[in-house]
């Protein structure tokens, strides 16, 4: 997996603990993985970070089916 295939988005988990959510590309399909066993608290800003990284991944999914 190419560095342009992966994103990192910052977040904190329950207990306010900097933590960080990957967004990648596998065979076509975005994957998000979250912090193991946790839910992601994400800010306003951190949100849209998340939304650029799935775009980002939208594209570089679109690129692989051609």
């Amino acid at each position: 997996m190419g560095a342009k295939d992966e994103w990192q988005v910052s977040c904190r988990d329950i207990a306010s603990r900097r933590r960080d959510m990957t967004v990648f590309v596998s065979q076509g399909h975005i994957v998000i993985t979250v912090p193991p066993g946790e839910a992601a608290v994400l800010t306003p800003l951190e949100v849209g970070r998340l939304r650029a990284a799935l775009r980002d991944a939208v594209v570089s999914a679109s690129d692989t089916e051609t």
